[in-house]
């Protein structure tokens, strides 16, 4: 077993700012497989791109000959999965590839992990992890005065995107109690920030109020969301693989509640002062939509187990990490017209021509 670990998604939002971090605090060899679905961008990875430290491979973890392959040939000492289908209006419109990416898919690549965990000598066997990543979702809804998510809260999704993420956590818990798999399961809030493809909430008002397009907001924009600055998720996840407790889940938030229309609220007005318009406001810009079916009030995650027991709290406020996430957005426009430009407009076209885009 090496000094190098498998990242599953690797190229998705989440992921790659995963794998640069990585690669680039020089922690170890990172094998890089994703599927290049819509949301999964290689120009994420452009700044490691000739480093032979990150290993990219073109493919899906719901093929078992190819991870099988993978994990004979690099004998990573982890396996870090974020590959998943992750957006709730998809999977509204079409919960088949929900399904088999997320259940199907985990279910295969647990198989193959499991199958390489059995044949390491026990020393190995003792260091391996698999760390698979979740979300909130998964817990279901709040009411504003119900307290935040614990690692214990019962799962109740409500949308198909969140029953499959549910389904995976089932998974990856049943491998640790049936098999004794040294897995480690970690559940976030939302995340923001660079390379977030703009079918969520910050990066689509983002690219939308620099284009003069309305700013759709789902309902009254009052579903209130925890908001976690991605490079603090990335850091809690490499905290959690090093330290731990095998079998345990760690929710990861940035104790930072906020109602979709404050986020708005305050990305326009961080655009008046870095990008100003010619005239009035980009809140001029704001529209409401009708809501989405099955849209969950309010998420918020208590994050003070991985506090107490790993040490970890996140370093961003909102504010701060909002604000840096503005700028990245202006500073890397190519960037965003290279993801606004294909699939994903297509997509767009077909699905919200009468009610507006995805506001998270």
């Amino acid at each position: 077993m090496n000094n190098c670990i498998i990242v599953t998604g690797g190229a998705g939002f989440i992921g790659s700012n995963f794998v640069n971090a990585w690669v680039k605090g020089g922690l170890g060899q990172v094998v890089n497989l994703d599927k290049l679905t819509y949301a999964g961008n290689l120009a994420n990875l452009a700044a490691i791109e000739h480093n032979p430290q990150h290993i990219f491979v073109h493919g899906d973890i719901a093929d078992s000959a190819k991870m099988d392959d993978l994990l004979k040939q690099h004998q990573p000492c982890a396996i870090v999965n974020f590959a998943a289908e992750s957006h709730v209006d998809r999977s509204i419109h079409a919960p088949g590839e929900f399904i088999q990416t997320n259940i199907v898919g985990t279910f295969n690549l647990l198989e193959s992990a499991r199958a390489y965990w059995n044949d390491l000598g026990d020393e190995y066997k003792d260091k391996f992890r698999f760390l698979h990543v979740s979300t909130d979702e998964v817990y279901g809804t709040l009411t504003a005065t119900e307290p935040a998510f614990t690692e214990t809260h019962a799962y109740q999704p409500n949308s198909p995107y969140s029953a499959s993420k549910a389904a995976s956590d089932h998974l990856v818990r049943a491998y640790y109690h049936t098999y004794k798999f040294p897995v480690l399961t970690t559940n976030c809030s939302n995340n923001y920030g660079p390379y977030h493809f703009p079918e969520k909430l910050i990066p689509l008002v983002i690219h939308n109020a620099l284009a003069g397009k309305p700013l759709p907001i789902y309902g009254n924009g009052q579903q209130i969301r925890d908001w976690l600055y991605v490079e603090d998720h990335c850091s809690a996840i490499r905290r959690v693989l090093e330290a731990g407790t095998v079998g345990e889940v760690y929710n990861i938030g940035g104790w930072n509640e906020k109602a979709n229309l404050d986020v708005v609220h305050t990305l326009c007005d961080i655009l008046d002062k870095e990008k100003p318009k010619q005239s009035g406001s980009y809140r001029d810009q704001i529209t409401f939509v009708t809501d989405r079916p099955g849209h969950d009030a309010r998420y918020a995650i208590d994050a003070s187990k991985i506090e107490r027991e790993l040490g970890w709290k996140p370093a961003e406020t909102f504010e701060t990490g909002i604000l840096k996430t503005v700028k990245w957005y202006l500073a890397h426009q190519a960037w965003v017209q290279n993801v606004t430009s294909g699939e994903y407009k297509n997509w767009v076209n077909t699905n919200y021509q009468e009610r507006g885009e995805e506001l998270a």
